[in-house]
């Protein structure tokens, strides 16, 4: 796990390598343990590095291959790099680490582009052809990790993060206001490739891309599962589906032990994380170390969920640590976690997120999440509904249960230069609905939560507060073999007990009743759910600074309407407006955005 940054020019001047080096500088958080930078006609690239497989200096990037003639710089984890380098070498290649990134390298050198069809994992990468001057860059199935970019005339710059590209410079950043009308209307969700600003594109999940050296490109989308009931597992019971998703899910779990450091989990009692500890214990790990966060109450609502973490933690003998966080604490972390945040998202458990992750990287440098699977499995309250109506009538159920809010709305909220004429959010819903390959109204809401909505909030969410402190979250559910067995489940068999039904009849082979059978519960933040002094302070202190009445984004009586009601003022979906709008100024004003 790592930052990676670089720049191509395509007007026959040099790359700007000092502008490199500020993208490096802003991307020391994730990759602490060492940098490098490397050059040579109009591509110059830059790497920090967070140590997690092979230590020693030979796995330090930017890295060469000298008889390929390839640099590159790679973020992530390829699970499976061991096998492949022993199906490379018997190819005839030879090795100089025992890393993956150079896996990666001699992986390209052999199969070209299609390499990241044989990769398991999570990434994005940037490989330089020496000959040639092409550029390939690419990101794994899932988009779990994430590649930016921003074009100019002559120039791309991509880096790692956001706010890497704002330090290099020359960034278009005025609003894009189709991006605004999906924050508004997914609570934070802008799908790739858009960002809220003009000038910063993010590469697709599943995507590579092959820059030419006169600046034209071409994407290949190499991965993207059917979503319907295929020949192969034709046949199958509910007994035969929950022993083959356990199965896969043992493999995913397996697959991310891979490391040359300590692997941790973040435990929050819940099925999913809980599964992840039953199934290394099973697997003779032993002394795992498991982290588990609270929150003091606001409001009457409790900020912990320890009586479950506790149970998982006995039941399996973990080395287990409560995190307890005070709520002033909470409070004085909003502003770094915004700062840490790639593009402003607004789900109070980003605040969680960046505290658990603060600590836990204090014990360890690499964990396991369960992060994935309600959208992989239908976890959601809101699936139900989406399984009652025909194929034809997906998108509109999907709008009423999904959506902040309709585009009428919106109207009252932004000034009139921000609206886009028509309902964009709505017309992207249509046509991924309406695309082929998925069999029934809750199959497409699936493939788009999975593929568009997970890949930009929960998985941002996780890769954001956790490398904002040098630890690599691994989430097992995001396995691209488990997706595609889950995407041909039937719908029933996921729906079943509320939700889930076939992870949890797996579950009560391996967990307690009492966390299997429990009510689902999320990260809470009370403090800013329930928007305590400290939070609103800061809240009011963004929407009325100069930044704020100058950009003229929302409407003034619209702002005064929720701030005078801080706490009573919610979406569709149960989302603090005044949160919501407030996250958004704050985000902008934190990166200098004016």
């Amino acid at each position: 796990m790592c930052g990676l940054s670089g720049e191509i020019r395509f007007d026959g001047r040099r790359p700007d390598l000092a502008a490199v080096e500020r993208m490096n500088d802003r991307l020391a958080d994730r990759g602490p343990d060492g940098r490098g930078t490397w050059t040579r006609g109009a591509v110059a690239l830059g790497h920090r590095r967070l140590k997690i497989i092979d230590l020693s200096d030979l796995g330090a990037q930017p890295m060469t291959d000298p008889r390929g003639q390839i640099t590159g710089v790679f973020n992530g984890c390829v699970y499976n790099y061991r096998e492949l380098r022993e199906e490379l070498r018997r190819l005839g290649h030879r090795f100089t680490s025992t890393s993956d990134t150079e896996v990666v390298l001699k992986a390209y050198r052999q199969w070209g582009p299609a390499c990241v069809e044989r990769f398991r994992g999570m990434f994005a990468f940037a490989l330089v052809e020496h000959r040639s001057g092409r550029v390939v860059l690419g990101r794994d199935r899932l988009g779990i990790k994430p590649l930016y970019l921003a074009g100019t005339p002559g120039r791309l710059r991509f880096a790692s993060s956001l706010p890497a590209l704002l330090a290099a410079g020359d960034v278009d950043t005025s609003l894009d206001p189709v991006a605004l009308h999906q924050y508004l209307s997914w609570h934070a969700t802008v799908a790739a490739p858009r960002t809220v600003l003009t000038g910063v594109r993010k590469l697709p999940p599943a995507t590579v891309r092959v820059v030419e050296p006169d600046g034209t490109h071409h994407d290949h989308r190499y991965w993207q599962p059917s979503y319907t009931r295929r020949a192969e597992y034709a046949g199958m019971d509910a007994h035969a589906w929950r022993d083959a998703l356990l199965e896969a899910l043992r493999t995913a779990v397996r697959r991310r032990m891979v490391s040359d450091v300590p692997v941790g989990v973040l435990l929050s009692g819940g099925l999913d994380s809980s599964l992840i500890v039953a199934l290394l214990a099973q697997q003779g790990q032993r002394d795992l170390m498991t982290f588990s966060v609270g929150f003091e109450s606001e409001g009457g609502e409790e900020g912990d969920e320890f009586r479950y973490s506790d149970v998982v933690a006995r039941e399996f003998g973990t080395d287990h640590r409560r995190l307890m966080i005070p709520s002033d604490r909470v409070s004085t972390a909003v502003d770094g976690a915004v700062a840490a945040m790639s593009e402003p998202m607004t789900s109070h458990d980003v605040v969680a997120f960046y505290l658990l992750s603060e600590q836990v990287s204090k014990e360890v440098k690499v964990v396991q999440s369960g992060q994935g699977a309600d959208e992989v499995l239908a976890g959601y309250h809101w699936y139900p509904r989406l399984a009652e109506v025909a194929r034809a009538d997906a998108a509109e159920r999907y709008a009423e249960t999904y959506f902040d809010r309709p585009h009428a709305d919106l109207a009252r909220m932004l000034e009139p230069g921000m609206l886009p004429g028509t309902d964009v959010s709505g017309r992207f819903v249509r046509e991924h609905m309406a695309a082929p390959g998925a069999e029934t109204a809750l199959d497409a809401a699936l493939r788009l939560d999975t593929h568009v909505m997970l890949v930009d909030d929960p998985v941002k969410r996780v890769d954001n507060m956790t490398m904002a402190w040098g630890l690599e979250a691994r989430v097992p559910f995001l396995d691209h073999d488990l997706v595609e067995l889950a995407a041909a489940c039937p719908p029933g068999l996921k729906l079943a007990d509320g939700g889930k039904g076939v992870l949890k009849a797996a579950g009560r082979g391996l967990l307690p009743r009492e966390v299997v059978d429990r009510p689902k519960g999320y990260f809470p933040v009370p403090a800013v759910k329930n928007m305590a002094g400290p939070v609103l302070k800061r809240v009011r202190e963004a929407l009325e600074a100069p930044e704020a009445r100058g950009r003229g984004l929302f409407r003034e009586s619209y702002v005064s309407e929720l701030l005078a009601a801080p706490d009573q003022h919610r979406t569709r979906r149960g989302a603090n407006a005044l949160w919501q709008v407030a996250l958004l100024e704050i985000w902008l004003q934190t990166h200098g955005i004016t």
